[in-house]
């Protein structure tokens, strides 16, 4: 049976909350959609019949076209599909998606049913409450561990020498519990903001105002920025938390004495969003800590006791329809990317 046979949508699909499409199995094109799909993915049923899988697939996540077709394809051969996918609107902005694919008719070897769900904001939340317990689990209840632990120590034996060593430490370990409050009132501030309280913006201005920023705080930091080529972009106070995170953590965690940090702002080459590069010298970020960004709930002993910086990032990015990348630099260092819905 060709795709042609394949029967088409009925116009009542339009008046469904939920996307609807009919793919080909074999090449993975869409061959009908309603309403609601192309509200989703932003893109008309006329454009999603021109269009690859991957053109509308987040390319930074562990997403690939293969995937989908492997998915189109077992639907097709009698076995429904129910999967998550990290979509990329027509807009550039990302969205997770719920899907689930079934076989349109038995006689239809070709022709794949596919229902769309936005699950953005559920994914959100979830996944939210899987960080806040892994803080209060793990970040909260070590640094109270150490806090206390140190308190008996001072109170057992006050004229000891290392008493300033150990208020030193409970100073330090307190000021670390006020950070990660901090950081927890700015990814709820990130995730619970309307985006009606975006304000579009010069790229390079916001970026600058943040380097700006984080320059009067670190004096001896040396911060770079330099603009490739001019964007725009929709930002609030979120896209300020995550920068600033990302330029702090490449100045705080660098062993030279005047840390140098290079900001580039630009399309990114594979998607055409917004791209903000910060890029630094120091040591790798550890695997187990990117790993923990996807799996909050997952912990090691290296990010037992860690500060929640990169999933500030994260939240605050993706809050704003973008994402975050980290890559090793060749030449030694990191790069963290920002990438962004392009306006």
């Amino acid at each position: 049976m060709s795709s042609r046979e394949c029967e088409t949508l009925s116009p009542v699909l339009d008046t469904l909350h939920t996307g609807v499409a009919i793919y080909d199995a074999v090449s993975g094109t869409v061959l009908d959609a309603n309403a609601r799909l192309e509200e989703i993915l932003g893109y008309t049923p006329n454009q999603l019949r021109e269009l690859s899988v991957a053109e509308y697939t987040a390319n930074t996540y562990p997403h690939t076209e293969s995937e989908f077709h492997d998915r189109l394809s077992a639907a097709a051969n009698g076995n429904p599909q129910q999967f998550m996918w990290r979509a990329k609107r027509a807009d550039g902005e990302l969205i997770w998606i719920q899907v689930f694919t079934s076989r349109q008719r038995p006689t239809a070897d070709r022709c794949v049913h596919v229902e769309v769900r936005d699950i953005t904001q559920h994914y959100d939340t979830h996944h939210r409450a899987e960080l806040f317990w892994r803080i209060l689990r793990h970040n909260l209840r070590n640094e109270a561990a150490v806090i206390i632990g140190c308190a008996e120590q001072a109170m057992k034996d006050p004229e000891s020498e290392p008493f300033k060593k150990v208020i030193s430490t409970i100073r330090s370990r307190g000021e670390k519990l006020g950070n990660i409050a901090t950081s927890v009132r700015q990814i709820e501030d990130a995730v619970t903001d309307s985006k009606k309280s975006t304000v579009r913006v010069s790229a390079m201005s916001a970026v600058r105002d943040v380097a700006n920023r984080v320059s009067a705080e670190h004096p001896d930091a040396d911060i770079r920025v330099t603009e490739r080529e001019r964007m725009r972009i929709d930002i609030n106070e979120a896209f300020e938390y995550a920068l600033a995170h990302a330029v702090e953590n490449a100045v705080v965690h660098s062993s030279n004495e005047s840390p140098v940090v290079e900001i580039t702002v630009g399309p990114s080459p594979n998607t055409g969003r917004t791209e903000i590069r910060i890029e630094d010298a120091n040591s790798p970020i550890p695997a187990e800590e990117i790993a923990a960004l996807n799996s909050p709930t997952v912990t090691t002993s290296t990010s037992h006791g860690s500060g929640i910086g990169l999933f500030v990032m994260k939240w605050c990015v993706e809050s704003l329809g973008g994402e975050v990348s980290f890559e090793s630099r060749d030449s030694g260092g990191n790069a963290v990317c920002l990438l962004l819905p392009p306006k």
